[in-house]
């Protein structure tokens, strides 16, 4: 249904991307820390953000840009996240004025996006700098899109980017994708920094419909440490350059569209997850014939987010009581009576909980399925048809290191 192809957020037609060193981190010389993406046309575009009281300007910014459901240039620093700043919103403001003076767009069009550091003073001079050597850098190449993605890393040890292509009425459409976040995440919306592309047609109501639609299930189900984030901003623009006719309603297009959004969220949510500050596992839970989606949900989400799992994990020990522990302090109404627990990986498979009860199996084999990097705990409630997914990964101590001098 899906093929993957390179490019990332370059992959779909109409769009490039750069990233450029423009010296927003003062301890860091040479690293990229702005990127830029351009649209050769107006998008349709929408966004979803953080849940938190306190946010970052960009995204109060943004939000007053994607008012008419348009937009044409996105613009992300990392190093400071322009959050409880004084100047905050006029120097967002300001930075979408030279973008759009680099670019000759309205400042309108300008999505602006920061990550990194909370509370810190901000001032125009970087990007003054970075923002024409960006524009001149412009590239829509693999290239482009991975050098934005690589300026929007902040505590992240790889770069985060795919693309994958599908058909929507006769036509070859693709969206493209960059991401950061390996700290701050938890399940309460689009926890962390993520760019999407498409060149789909698609009307500014349901794209925005679409993203709604797909963030529940998807980035609303990660977790690395139950912070969430002042800066966490999901966008997604459409260039409709594909040439399918334009998604006005909710249709078979609209379904299939839906479906590719949901499954490249999915693979960019188990690459935040995997790469958790100072992880070594990648924790996947799948909760089936769950008596409700809600519960589905809920559940995969206590077994990825319980520090004493998550550090068993770290420990190679099938602690298979900690799963059963975060399930049954899971709220909502219905029986653990009939749940059981496996622990899956590329070396195996062992089932440790038979009816909410413990089910004979070897721990030297459990060792070995838990000495993978991608662990999937399954779980069986055995009270009805529905389904869900979480992302976690497991708690080390470099977590505690990477946390602790963060700021140096």
């Amino acid at each position: 249904m899906y093929q993957e192809v390179a490019g990332g957020v370059c992959a779909p037609k109409g769009f490039a991307a750069a990233g450029v060193h423009c010296g927003i981190r003062a301890n860091h010389n040479e690293k990229y820390d702005l990127a830029l993406i351009k649209a050769e046309v107006r998008c349709a575009a929408a966004g979803v953000y953080t849940t938190n009281k306190v946010c970052g300007a960009p995204i109060k910014v943004d939000r007053a840009h994607l008012k008419d459901g348009y937009a044409q240039a996105i613009l992300v620093n990392s190093g400071n996240a322009n959050t409880c700043a004084a100047n905050g919103v006029a120097l967002a403001e300001e930075c979408c004025a030279l973008v759009g003076e680099a670019l000759n767009i309205p400042a309108e069009d300008v999505l602006p996006a920061s990550t990194g550091v909370i509370g810190q003073p901000m001032v125009i001079d970087p990007f003054a700098r970075g923002i024409p050597a960006a524009a001149a850098k412009l590239a829509a190449t693999a290239q482009g899109s991975t050098d934005a993605a690589t300026a929007i890393m902040t505590t992240d040890t790889h770069k985060k980017e795919y693309a994958i292509q599908f058909e929507l009425g006769g036509k070859t459409c693709t969206v493209g994708a960059i991401g950061k976040g390996s700290g701050m995440i938890a399940p309460n919306m689009a926890t962390m920094l993520a760019f999407y592309t498409t060149d789909a047609a698609v009307s500014p109501a349901l794209l925005e419909k679409a993203l709604k639609t797909v963030v529940p299930g998807t980035y609303n189900q990660m977790s690395v440490d139950l912070d969430t984030s002042t800066n966490d901003t999901l966008i997604i623009m459409a260039s409709g350059l594909a040439g399918n006719p334009e998604i006005c309603e909710e249709n078979a297009d609209y379904d299939a569209f839906v479906a590719a959004l949901t499954a490249i969220a999915e693979h960019m949510c188990a690459e935040h997850a995997g790469d958790g500050e100072g992880a070594t596992h990648l924790i996947t839970c799948e909760v089936t014939h769950a008596p409700d989606l809600k519960t589905a949900r809920a559940v995969s989400r206590s077994v990825v987010c319980s520090n004493l799992f998550k550090a068993a994990v770290f420990g190679r020990d099938a602690n298979w009581g900690r799963i059963l522990c975060a399930i049954g302090y899971t709220p909502g109404d219905f029986s653990i009576d009939k749940v059981c627990v496996w622990l899956s990986s590329a070396a195996g498979e062992v089932y440790v909980c038979e009816n909410a009860a413990y089910h004979p199996y070897s721990e030297d084999e459990a060792a070995k399925v838990l000495a993978e990097h991608d662990i999937l705990v399954k779980v069986d409630m055995g009270t009805g048809d529905a389904s869900a997914k979480a992302w976690g990964c497991d708690l080390t101590y470099d977590y505690v290191k990477i946390n602790g001098d963060y700021r140096t």
